[in-house]
């Protein structure tokens, strides 16, 4: 990095006024999933996003990082619409899901296209089984197969078949806190989603759970858009091929991960990744 910069960035500096111009090479080698431009949310009056804009690469492992309070968990509910949940609530702009605007989809049909997966893991008050195929239940599982064949490859695609497959109709909750989070990635695989976003999945975890989290996105991404917010910096370089930098409710940088975290091109950037601030 470049050691002539010295300042840390400031709450309030005018140098974060304007979100990152992304260039267009960064996704010139693979199509862009999910386009956002002109993205603001509000809290009620309060603004919490402010001009976004991004291409997400299809197929790709894309990492979004900052501080906390930055903007970068609203950020990937707006993906598919979760802040609809809270009272008050509101996106303003566009965001294209293979050229369909999200904020306008049926909100159904969106969710079985996105689907997410949380910080806390979540299972219901069921069975591993049932953890499952809840969700193929409510969206209508197809004929062609059974719903065991469909919850086993779930499980599979989410690397815990193996470990759970001769205790199906037990308790979610006795399952180790690792397992629960691949549980609810596997509930979250179940309606063969397009793109999955994690919001800082492994941060409740240990090194052993998280690096089976991780080694499971990187099978996952052949078949699946995978976004995922952490304050792990050194997950988002082991883990991404691009990353964006949120700084206060905008998008500072956006681009490869090697040149976010070898050679950023703004400062406030290299100062977060330097650790001067955040």
């Amino acid at each position: 990095m470049n050691g002539s910069r010295n300042s840390a960035v400031m709450i309030g500096d005018p140098k974060i006024e304007k979100s990152a111009e992304v260039s267009p090479r960064l996704v010139a080698a693979h199509s862009a999933k999910i386009m956002v431009s002109g993205l603001n949310f509000y809290y009620g009056p309060r603004q919490v996003l402010h001009d976004v804009a991004v291409k997400v690469p299809e197929n790709k492992i894309t990492a979004l990082i900052g501080p906390s309070g930055c903007g970068k968990s609203t950020f990937l509910r707006t993906l598919n619409r979760m802040y609809e949940t809270v009272r008050f609530a509101r996106a303003e702009g566009e965001v294209l899901l293979d050229g369909e605007n999200v904020l306008q989809m049926d909100v159904a049909l969106l969710r079985r296209r996105v689907g997410m997966v949380f910080q806390k893991s979540n299972p219901f008050p069921k069975t591993i089984f049932e953890n499952v195929a809840y969700g193929l239940r409510v969206n209508g599982w197809g004929h062609s197969r059974t719903l065991a064949e469909l919850v086993e490859t779930s499980l599979r695609r989410a690397a815990l078949w193996d470990e759970v497959k001769d205790q199906l109709h037990k308790s979610a909750y006795a399952l180790s806190g690792g397992q629960q989070q691949r549980l609810c990635i596997a509930r979250a695989l179940a309606v063969d989603p397009e793109v999955l976003l994690l919001d800082e999945p492994c941060s409740a975890l240990d090194p052993i759970a998280t690096a089976k989290i991780e080694e499971l996105l990187f099978r996952l991404q052949d078949t699946c858009t995978i976004v995922i917010v952490t304050h792990n910096m050194q997950q988002a370089a082991r883990v991404a091929e691009y990353t964006g930098f949120f700084l206060l409710g905008r998008l500072i940088e956006f681009d490869e991960t090697k040149t976010i975290f070898k050679k950023p091109a703004r400062q406030e950037t290299e100062d977060y990744i330097t650790g001067r601030f955040g």
